[in-house]
């Protein structure tokens, strides 16, 4: 079983899943020794989607505000991401180490799996976030 460093993301996953932190997101990778921890935290999406490189496998965990004007609540996705340069050992791997990570990082509205860099958008998320949420009944304007 993958060895995760739980202590150091569960601590980040909290911060993300505060309401008043403006952490927004965290990274979760491997070490040299193949075991999942902490890469970074951070407030702006496109520092996030920078992480989804090439030769990367990771985890993510998103905090979207969703809603409409008269009701606005965090929602959290979960993403693996397995880019294209992966090797194939590593790529069957990324099964099991996700339920290592899910040990830890539980609560998410939506999971997604990304494998093309072109299909970590933040709207395309927010999308997926609202119609995974439900009902969304107010008129857009406030």
């Amino acid at each position: 079983m993958t060895a995760i460093d739980r202590e150091n993301i569960y601590d980040a996953y909290e911060d993300v899943r505060k309401d008043d932190s403006d952490t927004n997101w965290l990274v979760l990778t491997f070490d040299d020794a193949n075991k999942i921890v902490l890469e970074s935290t951070g407030a702006d999406f496109g520092e996030f989607r920078d992480k989804f490189t090439d030769d990367a496998r990771l985890f993510g965990y998103l905090k979207v505000i969703s809603g409409d004007e008269l009701s606005k609540r965090s929602k959290f996705v979960f993403i693996t991401w397995i880019g294209p340069k992966v090797s194939v050992l590593k790529k069957a791997k990324m099964s099991a180490d996700k339920g290592v990570v899910k040990e830890v990082i539980r609560n998410f509205a939506i999971e997604e799996l990304f494998t093309d860099r072109s299909e970590v958008k933040e709207e395309s998320i927010k999308a997926k976030v609202a119609k995974a949420g439900g009902a969304n009944y107010g008129t857009g304007s406030r």
